[in-house]
């Protein structure tokens, strides 16, 4: 619930790899050959976006893989974003082999740990503490979920993470493994994503489901939309153009003080 739901990984992650590539175009000491310089200097904001949603592509494919497949030997998700932008560098699509070295794809990576909140996260989610206690469930590992609750000033309860339960959502270990840690029962906990599948997931373990939209961020089809809502996938929808958390703690029956709504407003 982390990745997507509480940060704007988009746009960190995309403008990150813009700053990143023209730092090497710019080195005095960087051996970029000819054709990747030249590649580089062509690629725009839109491209690195571009990339940047084929990154989060792969963490995906990579999670469901263990997810589904127990057999598999287990990786973190900090491990895989350093062979994902390598792979995605060498191919044919971006022929950007050699744009940085090792050291500076490793760095590279690490843009997960600094992803910037939502506008209504943070606020969103102090609100929500008043009556409810607070945790995150995500497919990061405890590092790297710690590391960006404290960057945007996230104030879960806890931290749980996939890796405390060997495998990754939407693995119902995971999920239920979580509500044991909490010592309660599913139907006493609600999961809040931007992810239908998640939910899904989630509220067939008995689950309360609450799908919070934000841009681009779910893959499905209008069709498949009205699937989740004819379906009963999800017990509270908050549609775009809504204030995310802050929106949830208000429907939730939380009352949200003018101070929060204002800091929230300025903080978009």
């Amino acid at each position: 619930m982390f990745f997507g739901t509480c940060v704007n990984w988009r746009d960190t992650v995309t403008h990150a790899l813009y700053a990143q590539a023209h730092a090497s175009l710019n080195s005095a000491i960087a051996p970029l050959a000819t054709s990747v310089r030249m590649k580089a200097s062509a690629i725009t904001v839109e491209d690195w976006g571009k990339l940047a949603q084929q990154w989060r592509n792969s963490y995906k494919e990579f999670t469901k893989s263990l997810a589904t497949d127990p057999t598999l030997p287990w990786k973190t998700v900090d491990d895989h974003p350093l062979e994902a932008p390598k792979k995605l560098l060498a191919d044919d699509q971006w022929r950007l082999e050699g744009l940085w070295t090792d050291d500076k794809v490793r760095e590279v990576s690490l843009i997960r740990h600094r992803l910037v909140p939502w506008p209504d996260s943070s606020p969103g989610i102090k609100a929500l503490n008043k009556l409810f206690c607070t945790v995150t469930l995500g497919n990061g590992n405890l590092s790297l979920l710690g590391d960006l609750k404290n960057h945007g000033a996230m104030d879960f309860m806890h931290i749980f993470s996939a890796e405390l339960f060997g495998s990754y959502k939407p693995s119902p270990k995971v999920y239920l493994g979580a509500v044991e840690k909490l010592s309660l029962k599913p139907h006493e906990c609600a999961m809040v994503a931007a992810h239908l599948g998640d939910l899904k997931a989630a509220k067939s373990l008995d689950i309360q489901a609450i799908y919070v939209e934000r841009a681009l961020e779910d893959d499905w089809d209008e069709e498949a939309v009205e699937k989740a809502r004819s379906e009963g996938w999800v017990d509270l929808w908050v549609p775009l153009g809504e204030e995310g958390f802050v929106t949830v703690a208000e429907k939730l029956g939380i009352d949200v003080s003018t101070n929060v709504r204002t800091k929230h407003s300025l903080s978009g």
